[in-house]
């Protein structure tokens, strides 16, 4: 059965890698969640995507004399004073709001929705008896050297997070292969074709599964995979036909901002 991977939480219905997307995402029956891996200024690990924090938060009003500086730049205590909802009413990113998908109550729940600690993101999934697939992101400067790897394994141990509830993704392939060398109970999954320039490669056997941006392969070379026994969540899958049509062919998971057009409630 195709697994259901809702990216960034359930991002098209509520705000993107905040714990209203991920408990949006598990209401609707995904099978789990991806988020992002960020470092502030003072090694605090949080939920971000972008480096500027300007699409998703009101850190341009809060800071107006730093922005756009990326996150790296900023205490995680600064981050957390941000607004990280009232975006998604203002901007509908996915034209959800227009359609009529998502409700009044919903949209004022967001407003205020404060950036989440990693901590706070692993508490939940493990509290929601769900599972998370983290990504391992590289950091702007001046955290481009930070070993998020160690600080995100020390994290993890704090927490007491094991494999049934977390497993770990990168386009940073060495990263995966550090982890997976300190803790081998973890499933690690190799992002591919994160840029236009980046090859897409399927033969390291080292990785339990593959994740590659759907624009680059074509169905020819999935199936291809998947006869092989290699197990692939292309990203990021969003129309109901496709959607469909990979699950027809059998592939492993679908990593989607539509959770709602594939999960099993």
């Amino acid at each position: 059965m195709t697994a259901i991977i809702a990216h960034r939480g359930a991002r098209s219905l509520a705000p993107e890698n905040t714990l209203a997307a991920a408990r949006r995402a598990h209401a609707l029956g995904a099978d789990l969640w991806e988020t992002d891996t960020a470092v502030a200024a003072d090694g605090g690990l949080f939920l971000m995507h972008d480096d500027s924090m300007m699409r998703t938060t009101d850190v341009a009003a809060r800071f107006p004399d730093r922005v756009p500086a990326p996150f790296s730049t900023y205490t995680l205590a600064e981050i957390r004073t941000l607004d990280a909802g009232s975006f998604f009413e203002r901007d509908d990113p996915f034209g959800q709001v227009a359609a009529g998908a998502v409700t009044a109550a919903e949209l004022a729940s967001y407003r205020g929705e404060r950036v989440p600690t990693l901590r706070e993101a692993l508490e939940l999934t493990m509290e929601l008896g769900w599972r998370m697939n983290l990504e391992l992101k590289a950091q702007p400067r001046p955290n481009d050297t930070f070993d998020v790897v160690g600080a995100v394994l020390a994290l993890v141990r704090e927490v007491g997070i094991g494999p049934e509830h977390l497993l770990f993704s990168s386009a940073r392939h060495e990263w995966l292969k550090a982890l997976k060398g300190a803790r081998p109970e973890f499933e690690v999954q190799a992002l591919l074709g994160l840029f236009p320039d980046d090859p897409i490669d399927f033969s390291d056997p080292f990785f339990d599964a593959f994740n590659p941006r759907i624009t680059r392969v074509t169905d020819e070379q999935l199936a291809e995979q998947l006869a092989r026994g290699i197990r692939l969540n292309p990203y990021t899958v969003n129309e109901p036909e496709n959607m469909a049509r990979l699950t027809r062919m059998g592939i492993t998971g679908l990593i989607t901002d539509f959770p709602q057009r594939g999960a099993r409630a």
